[in-house]
């Protein structure tokens, strides 16, 4: 109870506030050392839909009002300027600039100490950058409030773990930005990270670029001239990794045990396999942070927003997995 977890509302014109709620007000969490950081109305507009478990939700000013309860939700309210005035389920330039006041503040909290993790709810990245704020996602808008230059994201899942070279970057650009340098990198921030999460001794496996990884350069050559190398060099600094892998079966190797994690070159090599195996009990991670940061894997489901059908595991495992870990 003494490791605190920021959980931040995300857009709130999405499923977000209502798997906050439910994810916060029943089950395991209910009561556990959580604080939302988001619009207390919009929280309380969606509870008044009855469309969510009820509970009490306790604004804060700071954090040691807080009390840990079942049934009492605490927040740090981060007001829309007219809460009514929202539309669930529509694009909206004031929903993405409280989504990111959501995310400043929750790493504010976290770099003072006084929460250990964060928990974020998905955003929209249309919503976030009409209210100005040019960020691909949650991962580089931590990463550039925090200061940190190394960071890489993670899908995380008991069955498969992923972490990835480039995320949101177009193939083109992809393949014209892969490097050695960063591959090495990312290969060291697996290592870390699966030890610190408990693995002794991490098996990491790299996928290749090309199918087949290439097949000896028949069908490209980034594996012989960028990614093998970058994978000689790691293990000779002791770390168990090994490829490049061909792509179309590492991800099965690792779910069967072979492996701990995969290195995945680009976003979806990586997110096609993990949200098949685990699209509700999947958590996105950032590794590299100064901090714990996790997140529902999975996006703010425009289509179903205030209407009672969204699924909360994710969030719920999410901050689960926080808690864990801090």
């Amino acid at each position: 109870m003494n490791k605190i977890i920021a959980v931040t509302m995300g857009d709130p014109a999405g499923i977000s506030p209502e798997i906050i709620i439910k994810a916060l007000a029943e089950g395991e969490l209910a009561g556990m050392p959580a604080v939302v950081v988001g619009c207390a109305a919009t929280l309380r507009r969606v509870m008044a839909m009855r469309i969510t478990p009820q509970a009490e939700l306790r604004v804060l000013d700071n954090i040691q009002e807080a009390r840990f309860a079942p049934g009492i939700i605490n927040v740090f309210d981060e007001p829309l300027a007219d809460p009514a005035a929202l539309q669930p389920g529509v694009v909206q330039k004031a929903a993405g600039d409280l989504a990111w006041r959501c995310v400043k503040r929750a790493t504010a909290l976290a770099l003072a100490g006084e929460v250990q993790a964060i928990a974020t709810a998905p955003l929209n990245k249309e919503a976030l950058h009409a209210a100005g704020h040019l960020y691909p996602g949650h991962t580089e808008l931590l990463a550039q409030l925090t200061g940190t230059q190394h960071y890489a994201m993670v899908l995380y899942t008991e069955r498969l773990k992923v972490i990835h070279v480039t995320t949101h970057i177009a193939l083109r650009k992809f393949l014209d930005t892969l490097n050695g340098e960063r591959i090495q990198t990312v290969i060291g921030m697996a290592d870390r990270f699966l030890r610190r999460v408990g693995y002794a001794t991490p098996r990491i496996a790299v996928a290749g670029v090309n199918p087949h990884a290439g097949e000896n350069g028949l069908f490209g050559d980034e594996e012989i001239t960028t990614v093998a190398p970058a994978i000689t060099a790691m293990k000779a600094q002791g770390i168990d990794v090994s490829g490049p892998c061909p792509p179309d079966t590492v991800f099965l190797q690792c779910q069967q045990g072979q492996y701990d994690m995969v290195v995945a070159m680009y976003h979806d090599q990586g997110h096609i396999p993990l949200k098949l195996l685990g699209f509700y009990d999947g958590v996105n991670i950032t590794a590299g942070l100064p901090f714990i940061r996790t997140s529902a894997d999975h996006g703010t489901a425009f289509d179903i927003a205030w209407t009672g059908k969204a699924n909360s595991a994710s969030m719920a495992i999410s901050i689960k997995l926080a808690m864990q870990l801090a």
